[in-house]
């Protein structure tokens, strides 16, 4: 079995294959834990300084989770998946698939595992089977073991500015707009009153990890696979090189930019232009005038500076 590496297999539970009310889906699998050496063979050095051996076995030491918000579930298409710790009904779109913790790994057997999940799940995220529209979200949470929410968010905010280009007509969507800086400080939350709990933030510090609320829905299993690959180099560059430049950053992704926007480079180097100008708001709250319409467009500018 060593040499078949990790096998993930559902666990013929019925809890996993029914919608359940908001907030009552079942407990998560911890998919990040028990690699074998075969899974990991193909990483760099560089790349095994994110795991933590234990044993014979290998556990990521990043972490993430995505949530797939749905107007309706392809008929027949609600069973138990690898992929889906389970379904609950979503307020703001309908329904929601919600991932187990799964590891978040470079190109390696374990992640090629890791993407077979996700295409064996393809008739809930593909929009052909399970249609969505703009009032659905596409929220990812982030961890890495030894460190707590508050730090692991100190660390990305230096790099973020990449996502909210991505997602920038999400900036004005009532469900993630505040706390646009992502301040630490509830005092530094423009836009909520003082010691307000809102969750609706760009990204929420959840205690153990961070919920990136911002991206938009998912609407193919290529598209998550994209966005697991950016959230692999974010957190991988703001953790182990936390005085690395933004502009080193961005040319570290500029080839997931670009297989995101169908080599389409005028595309990619208007999405690099606006992710420098929101970098610059984030770490001092400059507001320069190609993103200001994204920020503050009905005028309030007191909720979002």
């Amino acid at each position: 079995m060593e040499n078949q590496g990790i096998i993930y297999k559902i666990e013929n539970r019925s809890d996993r294959a029914v919608v359940h009310h908001y907030h009552r889906k079942p407990e998560f699998r911890e998919m990040q834990k028990g690699a074998k050496s075969s899974d990991i063979a193909q990483l760099k050095n560089a790349d095994k300084r994110n795991l933590v051996q234990v044993g014979s076995d290998f556990n990521s030491r990043f972490t993430i989770g995505m949530e797939i918000e749905k107007n309706q579930l392809s008929r027949g298409a609600v069973r138990e998946y690898e992929l889906l710790c389970g379904f609950e009904r979503d307020g703001s779109c309908g329904y929601e698939a919600v991932t187990n913790i799964l590891p978040l790994l470079p190109a390696s057997v374990w992640r090629n595992k890791v993407y077979d999940m996700m295409h064996k799940a393809q008739r809930i995220i593909e929009d052909t089977y399970s249609p969505s529209d703009k009032r659905c979200g596409g929220h990812i949470s982030l961890g890495v073991e030894g460190m707590d929410g508050a730090e692991l968010m100190k660390l990305v905010r230096k790099n973020s500015g990449i996502l909210y280009a991505m997602y920038r007509h999400r900036l004005q969507n009532p469900y993630c707009r505040f706390n646009i800086r992502m301040q630490e400080n509830r005092e530094d939350w423009v836009g909520l009153p003082v010691g307000n709990t809102n969750k609706y933030h760009v990204c929420l510090n959840k205690g153990s990890v961070i919920e990136f609320r911002l991206p938009a829905r998912f609407q193919s299993v290529k598209q998550m696979m994209r966005r697991y690959e950016m959230m692999y180099e974010l957190v991988d560059f703001s953790v182990n090189n936390p005085n690395g430049s933004f502009k080193t950053f961005l040319k570290k992704v500029e080839p997931i930019l670009m297989a995101m926007y169908d080599r389409d480079q005028a595309k990619v180097n208007e999405v690099m232009t606006l992710a420098v100008s929101f970098q610059k708001h984030i770490n001092t709250g400059r507001v320069t005038e190609d993103i200001r319409g994204w920020l503050a467009p009905s005028g309030r500018w007191a909720d979002f500076r």
